[in-house]
């Protein structure tokens, strides 16, 4: 009895020894990935693309071993076409994508958002106008933005300048107002040369759009727009954020102007942010757990914290990550909708 009982015990210790063991390697499993797939779309050559991000191969590891990951091999593909991404992250043979805002939403069946890229910021990023045009001339920023503002300009016209001034007394623009002075746009799809602005009119002014207004001239440049801003063909241009640092010095020399631009525009509306580029992850790889998710954040967000890692996100001009989540990009959805009634 006593040589059973024995026999017993030593079996019940092998069985539990072999499910210990088995716990163990199930845990360590959770923890190993194989392969992840890193894609780039070809924004630039594809060649250029895979010398630069080498390095994130090994710097991903790195900072995912920080998480508690081991991923014994990165391969960094760059796709035939942003579609071609897309697909690839709903099909699960891509883990990773690094592509801009309209791609994901294209796609989003099968990606989820996960990081908003930011880039060089500007000294001012306000929902006021009035904060613009008291804190000319604007300037680049040390602080980094998830996106960019499109913004409405007066021009140094009679109709522009009364506009401006109306603007900066904290008083609103009517619709009539805006309806009465001559625009420069840019074409249907262009971010924010049309559709924000859009998208600012909406929200602002009962759903009326550009489409709307009387008197709209199609500029084939931002260049253009703002000669015919300067020569006063025109009294309200929609732009970039900083697309009068751009035209700083044009403006007094090419278009012939005597004060400097930041006397002769103001800012009479600003839209929404337009969201920079996103790291969105496939939805159909099961390795995509919550809890690697947000390894995969925190190990994007520390890649700027050295040169290696700098030069490698800055392939995209991007400077560093942030935390993103799907409404982020509610208003992009709505400008995607405008751009599809517009064809």
């Amino acid at each position: 009895m006593k040589k059973m009982l024995v026999i017993l015990l030593v079996a019940a210790l092998a069985i539990t020894t072999v499910f210990a063991s088995g716990t163990k390697e199930e845990a360590k499993d959770d923890k190993t990935i194989e392969n992840l797939r890193v894609y780039y779309v070809p924004s630039r050559d594809p060649g250029e693309i895979i010398t630069v991000t080498a390095p994130l191969k090994e710097l991903l590891k790195a900072e995912l071993s920080k998480e508690g990951y081991t991923v014994e091999n990165i391969d960094i593909q760059v796709g035939t076409s942003y579609e071609a991404v897309g697909v690839a992250l709903g099909a699960g043979t891509a883990d990773v994508g690094l592509i801009p805002a309209n791609t994901y939403l294209l796609y989003e069946d099968g990606c989820d958002v996960i990081l908003t890229a930011t880039r060089d910021g500007l000294s001012v990023d306000s929902d006021d106008p009035r904060d613009w045009n008291n804190n000319e001339p604007i300037t680049a920023s040390a602080d980094q933005a998830i996106g960019y503002r499109a913004l409405i300009i007066a021009g140094p016209s009679a109709t522009g300048q009364a506009l401006r001034d109306k603007v900066n007394a904290g008083e609103k623009l009517s619709w009539d107002e805006l309806n009465g002075a001559n625009w420069a746009v840019m074409s249907s799809t262009s971010p924010a040369g049309y559709v924000y602005p859009t998208i600012w009119l909406m929200d602002n002014y009962d759903g009326k759009t550009i489409a709307d207004l009387a008197h709209t001239v199609t500029a084939d440049s931002y260049g253009s727009a703002f000669a015919r801003l300067a020569s006063g063909q025109i009294d309200i241009l929609v732009t970039y954020a900083d697309a009068r640092r751009d035209f700083e010095e044009a403006w007094t020399t090419t278009y012939g102007r005597k004060a400097d631009i930041w006397a002769e525009t103001d800012v009479i509306g600003v839209t929404p942010m337009i969201y920079n580029d996103t790291v969105s992850v496939s939805k159909t790889n099961p390795i995509m757990t919550d809890e690697f998710i947000e390894a995969l954040q925190n190990a994007f967000m520390r890649l700027n914290e050295t040169e290696e890692g700098r030069q490698v996100i800055g392939i995209y001009s991007h400077t560093g990550y942030q935390k993103a989540v799907s409404s982020d990009y509610d208003n992009e959805r709505k400008a995607q909708e405008l751009i599809r009634n517009a064809q």
